[in-house]
């Protein structure tokens, strides 16, 4: 059987938690982010924004044992000194209000020149002080960087709680940070392939509640989720076009598993690729011009593109290694992450679109399911110690790594929203 839950942001899994491990950033930018001054705020806004910022890996976060003072307003700021320590930039801030409403204020300053470069204010409740913290992290992200931020995002992945027959597998979405995950739909039969809508209003996915596998879409606010494939045979690995009228998935109706794309609100169904292998994972191209996607045509896994029209030419992506599989595109188009397999062992890597090199970002040995971050910065990622099973994230220069450890059970196919 399968329960959907009815509310987006209502049920929360307590029942997870979340350890974050960073590298460290020699070359980052050095960044202050100042203990805001708070009036009986429930949560650590300052720490919460700092945290971002430093597994951004574009930044050397300075640690509050090292801050000379705490100021919360550029006022009260002596830049000499924090010169002096080799500070670029700081952020300082107050939290003011009681119960379930706060106003929050924080200035971004320029510590070279001694003085403000960006300031804000903002209304928040005490449930949302955790999402206005994120927002407060992309200002300044996209202030310092020129690029957007993607802190204020949420993350799809399946759960899976190893207890055999009687394992309970989940759909969870929580903030980029692991925080305040909720529960959109559980299972005693397995979970799979979260895919976002463009608009982050839905998600589709594969379940297997009547024993076959037939593929959903669930809207988050409400809970309604429609059935929109259930062939005969397999029915997977669903991906949203870029406008979100159609998925691209694989169905096997027709004999061996081949890509389709369905119409999301006609149900009209078009073949996109034929072939006797196994065609599947496929990934829309951001212009929505072309699908990449899995094939053993060529005898192991590779990477194939083909027009998302369907009737072009099918063109090889992928030459090197044993194997490269799960496709993810960055925004821009430029790259391709995936997982790439030698020997047994698979890896995250990037695909540069124009020169077909290839750059592997993580070690391995058991890294799958990549999704590029919305601001192209980062791969979030599958990975698995022994039976444990973790999120981890690793920047596009594979210099800066994390991960986020679940205390029980399995975690696997992470999907960023937009």
């Amino acid at each position: 059987m399968v329960v959907t839950l009815g509310t987006y942001g209502a049920f929360c899994n307590a029942e997870l938690t979340i350890e974050i491990n960073e590298g460290t950033v020699v070359d980052g930018i050095p960044v202050a982010v100042v203990p805001f001054a708070s009036q009986g705020a429930p949560v650590d806004i300052s720490a919460i924004i700092n945290a971002d910022l430093a597994r951004s890996g574009y930044f050397r976060m300075m640690s509050r044992g090292s801050m000379p003072s705490q100021p919360s307003s550029a006022s009260q700021v002596q830049f000499p000194q924090w010169q002096g320590l080799g500070q670029n930039y700081m952020a300082v801030g107050q939290v003011g209000g009681n119960g379930g409403q706060y106003n929050v204020q924080f200035q971004l300053l320029d510590v070279s020149k001694g003085g403000p470069m960006m300031g804000y204010q903002m209304a928040s409740s005490a449930d949302d002080l955790r999402r206005t913290a994120h927002h407060i992290a992309d200002l300044i992200f996209e202030k310092l960087t020129g690029k957007k931020g993607a802190f204020s995002g949420r993350i799809a992945y399946i759960t899976s709680d190893r207890k055999g027959k009687e394992s309970q597998h989940k759909l969870q979405v929580s903030d980029t940070d692991g925080f305040n995950p909720q529960t959109i739909a559980a299972s005693t039969q397995p979970l799979m392939s979260p895919s976002w809508s463009p608009d982050k209003r839905k998600v589709a996915y594969v379940s297997f509640e009547k024993h076959n596998a037939a593929i959903y879409v669930q809207t988050l606010a409400t809970g309604e989720r429609t059935r929109v494939a259930e062939f005969p045979g397999i029915n997977g690995a669903p991906a949203w076009s870029p406008d979100g009228t159609k998925l691209a998935l694989t169905l096997s109706k027709d004999g061996s598993p081949d890509i389709y794309t369905l119409d999301v609100g006609t149900r009209a169904l078009r073949k996109i690729t034929k072939s006797f292998s196994i065609d599947t994972e496929p990934v829309w191209s951001p212009d929505g011009s072309t699908i990449v996607f899995t094939s053993d045509r060529g005898g192991k896994p590779q990477l194939y593109m083909t027009s998302s029209q369907g009737g072009g030419e099918e063109q090889r992506l992928t030459f090197s290694g044993d194997y490269n599989a799960r496709a993810s595109f960055s925004p821009d188009g430029q790259n391709i992450a995936m997982v790439h397999g030698n020997g047994g062992d698979y890896r995250i890597a990037v695909l540069d679109v124009n020169s077909k090199a290839i750059n592997v970002l993580t070690s391995g040995p058991s890294d799958e399911s990549p999704s590029f971050a919305p601001n192209g910065s980062m791969i979030l990622y599958a990975s698995k110690k022994g039976r444990t099973g973790f999120l981890s994230a690793v920047t596009l220069d594979g210099k800066m790594q994390q991960r986020m450890v679940f205390n029980s059970g399995e975690v696997r196919e992470p999907a960023w929203s937009p």
